[in-house]
């Protein structure tokens, strides 16, 4: 709706998706990676300024207001009008069978009970950590589930009790009880547009149109857009739409977008991708981009130093070579939040995670590949009276080209793979749908951005395949 807001009133909008916790899209804001982004009042008092909960919601708006702008020049704009305080909720059945009603009745359960809980959740002081202090919460046992998982597990009783939030649809479709927090533990969550520095001195006329949505949206109205997306299926981009248009704040250049998403989503699977054929076109280069980029600095860097490590002692060789396979332990999720702090959000952190994703293979291949050529050849090479520089340009390296490119392949295929976990911290490709696809359980969505990842990678790995068997010497099987 923001963005729709701005696009009509002719002020151009650069969507970032996926920007997943609060902690990478408020980095992103203050990087000034982007310009404005929903954000609830409590959330930045407990989970940013980590300051002690209280229940006014007038009181925490005020601190959240001055605190952002004194040590940040970031701004918040007036709430938009709703609360979306997070939801416990179990089935009915579950809360008759053990009488729930609060969350001090939870607590008193929870030893027989078990959560899904989004990770966000659990590691948040206004999340599980802070239900544990308050209420002295003990579940039997919690199981990180993403937003998308949620609902369905609990419906399926795959868990008793999840996380929600208070204007989700999902809670109406599966009639679900939301608890009682009868100790009044959350904060206010009250929704506003929280603005950048840039945003607010530069482009006052873009903030004066975000204005223009506070106060205006409450709970109903929230719940009821999110179930003609969550439940009804209907594209986002036609519910912001309809929306901006019943509040009459005009229509948007999303609009042709939104219709030609629903008669997709009507018809096949290959008419869904055919649909969205030019901005998968777009995602696609945008995901091969990053692979090329970080797959050939690593292939830079990797190869000499395999080739190096080749000709070096060879405990010393073997050490260095088990000190870079000990990126390849580190989830790729994991490392990519790692690069935020140093590069921000975006392509730059992408593609140093990816690079750093991709040097193991082929420095191990390189350096085996240089290490046992045939020894036979060397011997004979040395014979002859060949130096050892000779030796490794004209025997060693053409011999273990092979290994060499076999490395680079399997880091090719590594990266292609990776690189959707890029999303979430607003680099783009083809993880973009599949990001969006699990926030929304939309199946085609999610399978719109895997399948063509799948495919990229069986390009990638057939036209290296090309040029492995272009650089294998002649007569070497």
């Amino acid at each position: 709706m923001f963005a729709q807001l701005l696009e009509a009133r002719g002020i151009a909008v650069d969507r970032r998706p996926g920007l997943g916790a609060t902690e990478i899209a408020f980095g992103a804001l203050r990087t000034g990676a982007v310009d404005v982004y929903p954000e609830y009042t409590g959330t930045g008092l407990l989970a940013i300024l980590n300051q002690k909960p209280e229940g006014d919601a007038g009181a925490v708006y005020g601190r959240v207001s001055r605190e952002f702008a004194a040590r940040w020049d970031m701004h918040w704009l007036p709430p938009l009008g709703f609360e979306n305080t997070y939801a416990i909720a179990v089935r009915r059945e579950t809360a008759a069978k053990y009488k729930l009603r609060t969350l001090s009745d939870l607590a008193r359960a929870a030893p027989q009970l078990t959560a899904g809980l989004t990770p966000d959740f659990i590691g948040r002081d206004d999340g599980l950590l802070g239900l544990q202090a308050a209420y002295g919460l003990r579940l039997r046992s919690v199981r990180p589930l993403v937003q998308a998982v949620k609902y369905p597990a609990l419906a399926e009783s795959a868990v008793d009790v999840i996380d929600g939030y208070s204007t989700d649809g999902m809670i109406d479709r599966y009639q679900l009880t939301v608890l009682e927090d009868d100790r009044a533990f959350f904060p206010p969550y009250e929704a506003a547009a929280m603005v950048s520095s840039r945003l607010w001195r530069e482009r006052p006329d873009a903030v004066a149109q975000l204005t223009l949505l506070s106060g205006r949206l409450d709970v109903a109205t929230m719940r009821a857009l999110n179930r003609r997306v969550e439940v009804d299926g209907v594209p986002v981009a036609r519910v912001a739409a309809d929306a901006l248009r019943a509040l009459g704040l005009g229509g948007s250049a999303s609009s042709a977008t939104a219709r030609t998403e629903t008669t997709a989503r009507r018809g096949s699977f290959g008419a869904y991708l055919w649909a969205r054929r030019g901005e998968l076109g777009r995602l696609t280069l945008r995901h091969l981009m990053l692979v090329l980029v970080s797959l050939s600095a690593a292939a830079a860097v990797a190869v000499p130093a395999g080739v190096l490590l080749g000709r070096a002692h060879a405990g010393a060789a073997e050490g260095a070579v088990r000190g870079v396979g000990l990126l390849q332990t580190i989830p790729g999720i994991a490392l990519l939040a790692f690069m935020i702090p140093l590069l921000g959000i975006g392509t730059a952190p992408a593609l140093a995670a990816l690079f750093l994703y991709s040097l193991y293979p082929i420095i191990r291949n390189s350096y085996t590949g240089v290490r046992d050529a045939d020894p036979r050849a060397v011997e004979a090479a040395r014979a002859l009276g060949m130096s050892g520089g000779q030796v490794l340009r004209q025997v060693r390296l053409p011999l273990a080209a092979p290994s060499i490119m076999a490395g680079v392949r399997t880091s090719a295929v590594i990266a292609v793979g990776t690189a959707t976990l890029a999303a979430f911290i607003g680099a783009g490709g083809l993880g973009d749908p599949i990001v969006a696809g699990l926030a929304l359980s939309d199946t085609r969505m999610i399978l719109s951005g895997a399948i063509p990842a799948a495919l990229l990678a069986l390009l990638v790995d057939a036209m290296l395949a090309i040029v492995e068997r272009a650089v294998r010497p002649r007569g070497l099987g």
